[in-house]
């Protein structure tokens, strides 16, 4: 069995405030600790994957603020204190300073991150 914290998890994307750290914890499973200023779009980053969104599905648990996720079929609101499952196909907005846990399988979220790394 493996744990982290959010200070032990090394930094995965950090800019304009934006700051994502992960660590896989075993089961094929990475844990994610993410923070978003107020008017984050990761939209722009999504560029070039398929329907130009995430396909990585999350699950976990919004500590601070509001975030707009938008996928194709429309968009959803989350807030502080929700805990979520966000499925394959979805863009970040943070509609207030955002901070947020989550959980995705390893492998389709490398895929995602380093292609968002490849748009930074």
């Amino acid at each position: 069995m493996e744990s982290t914290t959010r200070n032990d998890a090394p930094v995965a994307i950090e800019g304009g405030g934006v700051e994502l750290r992960m660590r896989e914890i075993g089961g094929g499973m990475t844990v994610a600790f993410a923070r978003f200023p107020k008017g984050t779009d990761m939209g722009p980053l999504a560029k070039g994957l398929p329907d130009d969104l995430c396909q990585c599905p999350h699950w976990g648990y919004l500590s601070k603020g509001r975030l707009r996720m938008r996928t194709k079929d429309g968009e959803e609101i989350y807030e502080a204190g929700q805990a979520f499952y966000w499925a394959p196909g979805h863009v970040p907005e943070a509609l207030e300073d955002c901070e947020y846990l989550d959980f995705s399988p390893t492998e389709e979220f490398n895929e995602v991150v380093d292609h968002l790394k490849s748009q930074m």
